[in-house]
């Protein structure tokens, strides 16, 4: 898994990086109550806004941390958007998407270069 520094997780197998919000974020955002998802075959860009979440508190932009196109994307979250606070580097994905330059994943943090940024804020 790696990390971006607006709280993206990526997780590439193969040519598809399925991509989330980090536990982080999901506690700074507090209870998330809506998700507003990319449709599949959509073309996405690095640092490009890519999904709207929405809580108590704000709504807040997701930016791709790659580029491709979405594959598919986590309806589930229409029904329980609370899945992206219970477990929000597993269940509570957002999409998946084909990734066009493998590059893109690899030029992110792991999660000790994340864990010692996140020791910074």
């Amino acid at each position: 898994m790696k990390f971006t520094k607006d709280h993206e997780w990526v997780d590439l197998v193969g040519d598809v990086a399925t991509i989330g919000i980090t536990a982080y974020a999901a506690e700074q955002l507090g209870d998330v109550v809506f998700v507003e998802l990319p449709e599949a075959g959509k073309s996405v860009h690095a640092g490009e806004p890519l999904a709207v979440v929405e809580s108590v508190k704000a709504a807040s932009d997701v930016f791709a941390p790659v580029s491709g196109e979405v594959a598919a994307a986590n309806g589930e979250l229409s029904d329980t958007p609370q899945t992206v606070n219970d477990q929000p580097e597993g269940e509570g994905w957002f999409v998946k998407i084909k990734v066009a330059d493998p590059k893109e994943v690899d030029a992110l943090m792991d999660r000790a270069a994340y864990e010692a940024f996140l020791a910074t804020l």
